[in-house]
């Protein structure tokens, strides 16, 4: 099973390490940022965050020869709080990498793909008890086509939802891929890409998340702290660009005379974003869609 971390020296580069300074890996994955961050460090720590055993586990592989990082087996949501319970209150750097990692898109039982016949899981945390599953063979036609329509940009969101309701109860993936197929038949791409990625996002509030822990990581950045994200959809970055955007200015209302122009807290060091360069998407696609945005506390 293989991993390939996207835009590496990228995100090493825009966190700006330094070799004593408190780091904290949002996404641990497969432990290739973890990896090039650590290598940057001295005395310096590592906090890495993720919910996936099987991610975990492998991390530690990767990682055996280091020794000054921390796993915490939890969602990044809670990384102000878990941070808190080790006396960690400031931070020199974060780094989000919003990708699914290879593990959880090959791991066929975890239902993230719509290439394969599996259960409609899609679950980041396995413990919760709401799941794909669930989320269509008991919402109504109106929450289902909102979820299409809002998170996965779907416009045939309505008559996805009306064949659901009409096929009731689904238990696999290929029973909601063969539903898009029959409404998307025309469409460019894979029938189902953008129903799957809407329940996904639906499953894990990954939406909520990002704004809660974006907020956050603001609040505990050192001086010179940087703030790192990897999106590979427009509504994560969509969130991501408004919250640089509105973090780094100041909103004057007009005609009021301004003596001494009040300062922000932050500076956006991306004013567009970063993309992969053409080699990398050309070894590995899944970089196609990836984009860097990062944010500099004064």
């Amino acid at each position: 099973m293989k991993h390939e971390t996207v835009m590496k020296q990228e995100a090493i580069e825009y966190l700006n390490i330094k070799p004593d300074g408190i780091y904290v890996d949002g996404t641990l994955g497969g432990a290739g940022h973890a990896k090039l961050i650590l290598e940057h460090l001295t005395t310096g720590h590592l906090y890495a965050f993720d919910q996936d055993d099987f991610a975990i586990d492998y991390a530690k592989t990767v990682l055996k020869d280091f020794s000054n990082y921390t796993i915490i087996q939890s969602n990044f949501k809670f990384m102000k709080e878990r941070l808190s319970e080790l006396g960690i209150h400031q931070i020199d750097g974060l780094l989000l990498d919003l990708g699914l990692s290879s593990f959880q898109i090959d791991d066929e039982a975890r239902g993230f793909t719509y290439l394969k016949d599996t259960s409609l899981d899609m679950r980041m945390d396995r413990s919760q008890e709401l799941n794909a599953e669930v989320i269509l063979n008991t919402y109504t036609m109106e929450e289902l086509a909102k979820i299409f329509f809002v998170y996965g940009e779907e416009k045939n969101s309505f008559k996805i939802a009306r064949r659901i309701i009409e096929k009731r109860p689904l238990k696999s993936t290929m029973e909601l891929v063969k539903i898009c197929d029959s409404v998307n038949y025309n469409e460019k791409g894979h029938s189902s890409k953008r129903v799957f990625q809407a329940l996904r996002i639906a499953v894990n509030d990954e939406l909520t998340v990002l704004e809660d822990v974006l907020k956050d990581a603001v609040d505990m950045l050192n001086p010179e702290g940087r703030l790192v994200v990897i999106t590979f959809h427009s509504l994560e970055d969509r969130i991501v660009k408004h919250f640089f955007r509105d973090e780094s200015t100041i909103d004057i209302p007009k005609h009021m005379p301004i003596m001494i122009l009040p300062d922000t807290k932050t500076e956006v060091i991306t004013r567009k974003p970063v993309y992969p360069s053409e080699a990398e998407i050309t070894r590995n696609s899944r970089a196609k869609s990836a984009k860097l945005r990062a944010l500099k506390r004064k």
